[in-house]
């Protein structure tokens, strides 16, 4: 008797022990700063330094143990949330250059994900045993594979494909739309960055959202990111259209009041326009591209209500109304 039950409890054991073996799994990332790293998944503890907005994106809230301090000042949709639900708020731990170690380390996070500005800080928290995934999607694919790291690391593969398959009905319905507008129909424009000579060259999402919008980005031979270039080049250029990094501590006003800028085409007549202050490697990098494509392209979307249209995708994304993180949006 005594015999039997011994091989029962011993069966039960190899069954949970092959169960757990089933279910227990590692990771292997690429980063974009080339390293490898190996992660347990799904994540249990995570500090998100970056891509805080794809926490609600993916309802990984309980599997998030810190955020950065951009999220709380910086991040509508991170304000809006945490407004209506506090048990949602995280502890914060710094940002950019400044990230606050001591912080992460008494959270005792299993991963960090933050962005590669800064290699040595990343570098700095490896030495303190912290694994580290340094994220810069420089394109829509990037970011597509952003969005598919994050539900592999926290098990919610299915969602991450639900929100980009939201965001890909904007883009198809934006393509729908400006796929109809000859080429030599087609408008000049350039994003300008937090400083009104700073522009978005042929590297980075920017780039990819003012094509997705039908635009003509005049930076596009610049193979940077950003560069600081002369507003006699702008002039040159003479864009039919200038978008401004939401970001930015300036206007349209200041543009247009601007002596040097009354040259271009775009500050002649008033097509300069201040995009909302999104972040860009967030699924809310749809309706901004449909933002755009509006602000080209009026006639082609003027049967389009954006904000309906906004709302009904914050819904399905993020939970929240547009209307109600839209109150958050002055901060």
């Amino acid at each position: 008797m005594v015999y039997r039950t011994y091989i029962k409890v011993l069966a039960t054991l190899v069954t949970l022990a092959w169960v757990g073996a089933a279910y227990a799994s590692t990771y292997t990332i690429t980063d974009k700063l080339g390293r490898t790293v190996t992660v347990n998944i799904p994540v249990k503890r995570a500090v998100i330094l970056i891509s805080y907005e794809l926490i609600p994106a993916l309802n990984i809230w309980s599997q998030v143990a810190g955020v950065s301090r951009w999220a709380e000042e910086n991040c509508d949709l991170y304000k809006a949330i945490v407004k209506t639900n506090p048990q949602f708020k995280k502890p914060t731990t710094g940002a950019g250059t400044d990230i606050n170690v001591e912080a992460i380390l008494k959270l005792n996070p299993d991963i960090v994900i933050t962005w590669t500005y800064n290699p040595n800080t990343i570098t700095f928290l490896e030495q303190k045993g912290i694994n580290v995934i340094g994220i810069y999607p420089d394109s829509l694919r990037e970011l597509y594979q952003v969005i598919r790291m994050h539900g592999k690391l926290f098990g919610k593969e299915n969602r991450a494909e639900e929100v980009i398959a939201e965001m890909e009905k904007i883009f198809k319905l934006i393509k729908s739309r400006v796929s109809k507008i000859p080429i030599d129909k087609r408008k000049k424009a350039i994003h300008l960055g937090g400083k009104p000579t700073t522009v978005s060259g042929a590297v980075g999402v920017t780039n990819d959202v003012i094509e997705i919008a039908g635009g003509l980005n005049s930076a596009k031979s610049i193979n940077q990111r950003n560069m600081d270039i002369s507003i006699e080049k702008i002039i040159q250029w003479n864009p039919d259209v200038i978008f401004i990094w939401g970001g930015a501590g300036y206007n349209e006003s200041w543009l247009y009041n601007n002596s040097q800028w009354r040259f271009v085409k775009a500050v002649k007549e008033h097509k300069v326009y201040k995009l909302p202050k999104w972040s860009t490697w967030s699924p809310r990098l749809a309706p901004i591209a449909l933002y755009m494509a509006i602000k080209l392209y009026p006639e082609a979307f003027k049967d389009i209500n954006f904000e309906k249209l906004a709302d009904n995708f914050y819904r399905k994304v993020f939970g929240i109304s547009y209307y109600k993180v839209r109150q958050y949006e002055g901060y």
